[in-house]
This record gives C-alpha cells, structure tokens and sequence, in this order.
C-alpha cells in the first residue's frame, strides 16, 4: 500500500503553517516550522508568487495531508461530496472528519491522526463493540468509539489522554474519558473542524 515515509515536518514547512502532524511535539521549541519557517529544499528560501492554480493546489495538499489521506483516497472523498446534497467543500470535510482515524484523535485517545491510524490498524479501537482496524471507516451519528479493553493501559493512550485536556473535544462528539470511549452526537459542521483552509478553491480546482 502506498504511503508517505519521508519527515512529516517538511509537509509543514511546505505549507509554511503548522498541521499538528506530530502530536505534542508541534507545541514545542522543537517544531520544525518555528526553526526553518520557510519551505524545504534548496530553493525554499525563494520568494515565490503563486497563480490561481498554485493557491487552489496548496489548499488541496493541506487538506491531504491533515488527515493524511493519499490522492486517490481524496479524490474519491471528493466525488462522495459532490454526490450529496449541500455545499460540496463542506461536505468534503464532513466526511474526512467522519473518518475513524480523526474520531479517535479528536477524541483524546491518540496524540495525531497519525498515532490514532497505528492504533487502529492494530485492532485496539473498537466501535460499538465490534473491533475495526479501518482507519479510513465512516463513523455514523449514534456509534460510540472506544479503546479495547485490554488496551487500555497502554503509555501512548494514556499520555494522549493528558494532553487533550489542553484542547476542547468539538460538539458533535460526546467523551467519557475514565472509560475511554466516545458518542458520535451529531454529523461534524465546517465549524466544528476549525481548518486553515479554504475548501472553496479545492472545489475549484477539481471542477476544471
């Protein structure tokens, strides 16, 4: 299966903001982008000005690789939003935040998606008792996520758990952290996301 395996901070750097791609690390002095805040390679330093096609092409590479999804896997997201009612980019984020990978992460229980697409694909999530180890399932308005039992002593569940108590779980998901598990409340809205993007000129991008 194809992946990205080189530095995740780079894709930072690329997109010159910070993705939060690896956890408690990106809040540090050892982020990448605070060091180097410029993009990599040997003519990262070069100012460079951007066409219309340049800005919708980077909206869409932020979007990627926030919740880390491969071309392929995104560009079927997209046709899956242009076949529902509403707005498409709206849409389009409604369904990568269904993803099961970003449910676990934005439930406390992993430090990036990146760690909660390990524990899943390790079998220590389970949703509404069943094991999945599907990262990229749909999760659906009632189901409850949870840590298998017997996983949940484990140090990096634990150590995610305290530091999400520095940021606030979104309103469309309901935690319980002494069980570890979670409720899907609600369908996600674009606000309950709060990406820095712009998913308009991601939109305009796939429909020329």
């Amino acid at each position: 299966m194809a992946r990205y395996t080189d530095a995740v901070c780079k894709l930072c750097r690329r997109e010159g903001i910070k993705l939060f791609l690896k956890g408690d690390r990106c809040h540090t002095t050892k982020c990448a982008i605070d060091k180097r805040g410029y993009a990599p390679g040997q003519h990262g330093q070069r100012r460079v000005r951007r066409s219309d096609y340049g800005l919708q092409l980077r909206e869409k590479q932020k979007m990627k690789r926030i919740y880390g999804v491969l071309e392929g896997q995104f560009r079927r997201y997209f046709q899956m939003a242009t076949q529902q009612r509403g707005i498409t980019g709206e849409n389009l984020v409604r369904l990568l935040e269904q993803r099961l990978d970003n449910v676990v992460h934005r439930l406390g229980f992993a430090a990036s998606r990146a760690a909660a697409r390990l524990l899943t694909r390790h079998g220590h999530i389970q949703v509404n008792g069943q094991k999945v180890d599907i990262p990229s399932a749909l999760v659906r308005v009632g189901d409850v996520v949870q840590v298998r039992p017997a996983s949940r002593e484990l140090t990096a569940i634990r150590q995610a758990l305290e530091s999400a108590k520095k940021r606030p779980t979104p309103a469309w998901l309901e935690v319980d952290p002494g069980g570890l598990k979670g409720t899907i409340r609600s369908l996600p809205t674009r606000e309950d996301a709060g990406l820095p993007v712009e998913e308009h000129l991601i939109v305009a991008l796939y429909s020329k």
